[in-house]
């Protein structure tokens, strides 16, 4: 049996975490940027980000003044029980949120669409949002922790199957440009696409594939990673670079993440995951918790074809 309060106390350790230090794999693809781009002042950007890392993890302060819409992704153990059931889980995730607001602390983005009133807390209707996934066996139960941007560093297109890969690539390349030119998306960013599904589905993957995969994990169907490939090539050849700058850094990796769609469509969705790339992760079991920085959220069975 896993306790409530044991999910509350690590909920908070990750929205600390997720503020305060980046993930070794994106600072690892951003060095390597910055080993490519030649434009001094894209160069001055890449520099000043890690440096700004740097200070964020020694003073234990956000690494941003705008500290996103912290979510939730949990993934549950087939076998995972939890104190007070799944109610308890989300009560203290919630917990977590407005605590982490306080302590950490964080911006209170979260308001009222219409009257646009604060509680302060980033807790509201439907707000900090949680994902579940599903896992064969085990009683641990995985939750990420992800401060996403929530204002426009998303896109989607409804294409028809005869639009192919190439429709594919002149609408990435269109989201791209758009972001890129006039700063949306605070470049370089992880790119992850939604392909299929329905409308809603589609959005969901991109924004999985963007957040929930380390940079330089491909997908394992070879098509698919050879696409990743060719549109990460691409979103870096079109001239902009850190911030809306010239330079060849846009792209810090690129996540494609499918499924199966209507036979008359093919919807993408394209979705930036900004150069404050933030995320962590804990399994938290009735043994403890154990805290990382990979997901494991797209797993063989999360991709499963069959009926089974």
């Amino acid at each position: 049996m896993i306790a409530a309060r044991a999910i509350e106390e690590a909920g908070l350790e990750l929205m600390r975490r997720a503020a305060i230090d980046i993930p070794e794999d994106f600072r690892a693809g951003i060095v390597e940027l910055l080993a490519n781009e030649k434009n001094e002042l894209s160069r001055f950007v890449l520099e000043s980000q890690i440096e700004n890392w740097a200070a964020a993890s020694q003073d234990r302060r956000a690494m941003c003044a705008d500290t996103g819409l912290p979510r939730f992704f949990v993934k549950l153990g087939n076998e995972a029980a939890v104190e007070g059931g799944l109610i308890a889980l989300e009560r203290a995730l919630r917990r977590a949120t407005a605590e982490a607001t306080a302590e950490v602390p964080l911006r209170p983005n979260r308001v009222h669409p219409l009257s646009r009133t604060d509680s302060n807390n980033n807790v509201g209707i439907r707000a900090p949002e949680i994902d579940y996934s599903v896992e064969p066996g085990g009683d641990w139960i995985d939750i990420t922790a992800v401060h996403k941007g929530g204002l426009f560093g998303s896109d989607y297109r409804m294409l028809f199957p005869g639009d192919g890969l190439g429709g594919i690539k002149r609408f990435f390349l269109d989201v791209m440009v758009q972001f890129g030119r006039r700063g949306l998306a605070c470049q370089p960013a992880i790119v992850g696409l939604g392909i299929g599904g329905s409308k809603d589905t589609c959005m969901t993957l991109g924004k999985q594939a963007a957040c929930l995969r380390l940079v330089g994990q491909a997908n394992p169907d070879p098509e698919i990673a050879a696409l990743e490939d060719e549109l990460k090539e691409l979103g870096n050849s079109i001239g902009l670079g850190p911030m809306g700058f010239g330079g060849s850094s846009a792209v810090v990796d690129c996540h494609i993440e499918v499924a199966h769609t209507h036979t008359g469509g093919m919807p993408v969705s394209v979705h930036s995951f900004c150069l404050s790339s933030r995320r962590a992760v804990a399994r938290i079991s009735p043994q403890g918790v154990e805290y990382r920085s990979d997901p494991r959220w797209f797993t063989d069975y999360h991709r499963r074809d069959g009926v089974e």
